[in-house]
């Protein structure tokens, strides 16, 4: 009988080798390899949607090709370019008025295509595409719905990425492959000498990082891939180099294409932290390569302090003003970067416009650390300003052409309280290509959006918000059975808005909305595309934890199932733990009962396949309030979120204990190895790209 075995045993593995690759029931394989919904852009007019048509996963033979892991980077060495992407591989034109479709000609064979711009004018459109020898240009016009190739493949999007249009609508900077690089370095087989580092009298506590550089042949790879020649080229062709090669971090033209703004890392490199912190020259050159403005050369940050909130000192956050022709900002650390220092001043936003002879313009000092900064105008440009420990935030209204104007808070509040938050300020492209705060009423107001949590779950919305009087005018709200999300304005006046609209039963697709009678026009007919499990139920389900904090989460049961008459499933749950110092806002209600559920090879909801019961995103809250914090009682606080999951639909009989798993991704591997460590409610887990020592997190 032993003997049988072994022959039965061994036919099996001659069968199926077990270095041979498996593949799971085909109704797996079909839902997998569904092509994803096409991506969708807006042309700077409006007059034009460009679909993005998407492969559903990369063939084998790509993930097998060569990567480099070097300065927190994955390169292709193949392609001079960022491994593991996502590309496109069709483009179609649709016309917004009369959904007239325009298929793209010329485009290359097989096209693998990233870094989609249209020109400021909305006239062209550029992309890059892969090949086996590099990265190419190539353009479409949009009147001829022709594709054309701008230069060969030489293109280097290693650090700065892909090409940028300047305002003329014609000229693009690129970064370019070196074209006097020879072959790339290779090994010595006896180093030259050892890997020194160096802590002398002091304590430098650090994060860590994945990737990094380990010696001197790392060395030589990164500044081989990474340098860059910057250039111009022309929609005609047209190629004009700028300045010297580098190793270009990036690169962006000013608003009205005079300059560009450069940052080029330069040496000594380090092995504690990523490319992002090596030392970096901060300058702005002209479109003819020469030397204009030198705005910081920037030294090496390994020591920044850990502490949450924590910043480099220095000049930070260079960038253009996007409503003025030539104008620098930037934010300043007043504390020497250090949030776990006290201090009533964190940072200093500063402005310079051309020629940059003047000194820099002080334009608001701050409390906290700098969030964000949004344009408008000479008269108005919103600063926003946040707090880790207190999970505090401020936007600030600035009036950055008027000297000596004060500012004027516009709003305050918890960034952990999503109920309450008033939302965010729609954009629009300027002359120049540049996104500005939208401001109808001769700039007296503002159109807000936001995802509208509340206890129905999210139903988003837009107003138009009064500078003078703080009050709020709704515009739009979504209202159920729909989940529609505003992704656009499409006038200045705010009566018609681009929207994205979905339900259980209806995959997104894109609508115009007129705001002042609600009228719909669809511009998109995109088909569901795993019809496999149409019919399956889902419902946003809230429960308490047994400290009374009230969780949330979606869950979804197979198509046609009925928990009397056909009894408790084997349940999976994925979560991903977060930190809160409020009980309230923990206890606020996270996601819609009405989204469209896309399957894919990442999705929970694909467990249904193959008859499981799935509770996705289970509120894992861990909170500190006042001075506690969250990890003190991570445990505890974890197996009381999991333990409310488990009794909550166990009680709904759709599962039963000792048949429920558990994952997450990452925070949420780590989760899992704790909860199946330290309590008894799951039968198995998948800890997915964990990250397990945490000894150091405060």
């Amino acid at each position: 009988m032993v003997c049988a075995f072994l022959v039965l045993a061994t036919q099996i593995h001659a069968q199926r080798p077990a270095n041979e690759y498996r593949t799971p029931s085909q109704v797996l394989v079909d839902i997998v390899d569904a092509p994803p919904t096409p991506g969708v852009s807006l042309s700077p007019n409006n007059e034009w949607m460009l679909l993005l048509e998407r492969p559903s996963l990369p063939p084998i033979s790509e993930l097998a090709e060569p990567e480099l892991r070097i300065a927190g980077l994955r390169l292709s060495p193949r392609t001079n370019g960022r491994s593991r992407t996502s590309p496109s591989n069709g483009l179609t034109l649709v016309r917004i008025d009369d959904l007239e479709e325009r298929t793209i000609s010329g485009l290359p064979a097989d096209p693998r295509i990233e870094y989609v711009h249209w020109s400021p004018d909305g006239s062209w459109i550029s992309f890059t595409n892969t090949t086996d020898n590099g990265i190419g240009l190539w353009a479409v016009n949009v009147e001829t719905a022709r594709a054309v190739e701008l230069i060969e493949p030489v293109i280097n999007t290693t650090l700065a990425g892909g090409p940028v249009w300047v305002a003329d609508s014609r000229t693009l900077v690129i970064a370019l492959v070196p074209e006097s690089r020879g072959p790339a370095p290779e090994r010595p087989s006896v180093p030259a000498g050892p890997t020194i580092q160096e802590n002398i009298d002091k304590t430098a506590p650090a994060r860590t990082y994945q990737d990094l550089l380990q010696d001197a042949y790392d060395e030589s790879l990164f500044e081989y891939y990474a340098t860059a020649q910057l250039a111009t080229i022309t929609v005609d062709g047209e190629l004009q180099q700028l300045g010297e090669p580098g190793i270009i971090a990036d690169f962006t033209p000013s608003p009205n294409g005079d300059y560009v703004l450069v940052e080029t890392i330069h040496r000594p490199f380090s092995y504690l932290v990523p490319y992002r912190s090596f030392p970096n020259r901060v300058e702005v050159i002209d479109l003819a390569g020469n030397p204009v403005h030198l705005v910081a050369d920037l030294p090496l940050q390994e020591e920044v302090p850990v502490a949450f909130g924590s910043v480099p000192t220095g000049p930070r956050n260079v960038s253009w003003r996007a409503d003025k022709p030539a104008t620098l900002s930037w934010v300043e650390a007043l504390d020497g970067g250090d949030a776990g220092k006290p201090a009533e001043q964190r940072d200093r936003v500063f402005q310079q416009a051309a020629p940059f002879t003047a000194a820099p313009e002080p334009l608001l000092t701050l409390g906290l650390r700098v969030a964000g900064v949004q344009w408008g105008s000479d008269d108005l440009a919103l600063i926003s300003e946040m707090w880790w420990r207190t999970r505090q935030l401020r936007t600030w209204i600035v009036h950055p052409g008027q000297q000596g104007s004060g500012p004027e808070l516009l709003f305050e509040r918890s960034y952990e309280d999503r109920y309450n938050d008033p939302g965010y300020p729609m954009m629009k492209q300027n002359d120049m290509g540049q996104y500005v705060l939208l401001t109808p009423d001769r700039g007296r107001s503002l159109f807000l959006a936001g995802s509208g949590a509340s206890a129905e779950g999210d139903r988003p919305f837009i107003d138009r918000f009064d500078l003078r009087t703080k009050q709020s005018e709704r515009l739009f709200r979504s209202e159920a059975p729909y989940y529609e999300q505003p992704v656009e304005l499409l006038d200045e006046r705010g009566r018609y808005a681009l929207v994205r609209r979905e339900s259980q039963q209806d995959p997104p697709n894109y609508f115009v909305r007129d705001l002042r009678n609600g009228d719909l026009r669809q511009l998109t007919f995109f088909p569901n595309p795993t019809p496999q499990l149409t019919g399956m139920q889902k419902e946003l389900i809230t429960y308490p934890r047994s400290d009374g904090v009230e969780l949330s989460g979606t869950l979804y049961l197979p198509p046609g199932y009925d928990a009397q008459r056909d009894g408790p499933l084997p349940m999976v749950m994925w979560a991903y733990p977060q930190e809160f110092k409020s009980a309230d806002a923990a206890s606020q209600v996270v996601g819609s009962p009405y989204r469209f559920t896309r399957l894919s090879g990442w999705s929970t909801p694909l467990w249904l396949a193959l008859g499981y019961g799935v509770l996705d995103g289970p509120t894992m809250p861990i909170i500190g309030e006042g001075d506690a914090e969250p990890n003190d009682s991570y445990v505890e606080q974890l197996v009381a979120s999991a333990a409310a999951a488990v009794d909550e639909v166990v009680r709904r009989g759709v599962a039963e204990r000792g048949r429920v798993g558990i994952g997450g991704h990452s925070y949420g591997a780590f989760m899992t190895a704790n909860l199946l460590t330290h309590s008894d409610l799951f039968s198995a887990g998948i800890a997915r790209s964990g990250a397990y020592n945490r000894s150091l997190t405060p």
